[in-house]
């Protein structure tokens, strides 16, 4: 199964999605600053990375453009940012998807698959 690196400065949120994640056949990574995140990002290589963006030291932004600059990694943003410019930064640095906190489990799972299929090699590539 794919493997994500759940990425959030707060322990209960990471707690309650790795929990969510492992119980539906995810593997799971976790971090709980920038740093960490992308230390664990080059050695581990995920399939897809959710991220909060109010981490300690490097902010999410910054790990995003961190990522970018050696993976095309599909990269979901959970954050309590709610404000237009803080999306567009987070979307306009790299990020492929935003969902706001507090959010429902389900459609975090169902953003989470359709990164995950868009990142997939299509048929036609393989030609």
């Amino acid at each position: 199964m794919a493997l994500v690196l759940v990425v959030d400065d707060e322990l209960p949120i990471r707690r309650a999605l790795t929990i969510n994640l492992k119980a539906r056949g995810y593997d799971v990574e976790a971090a709980g600053t920038g740093e960490e995140a992308l230390d664990v990002a080059a050695r581990r290589h995920p399939d897809v990375v959710i991220l909060d963006l109010g981490l300690p030291g490097i902010d999410g932004v910054e790990v995003i453009r961190g990522l970018r600059g050696w993976s095309q990694v599909p990269i979901v943003v959970l954050s309590v940012r709610e404000g237009e410019r803080d999306k567009v930064a987070a979307l306009d640095a790299g990020a492929d998807d935003y969902v706001t906190k507090p959010f429902g489990m389900d459609e975090l799972l169902a953003r989470l698959r359709a990164a995950l299929r868009r990142a997939a090699p299509s048929d036609e590539e393989a030609i």
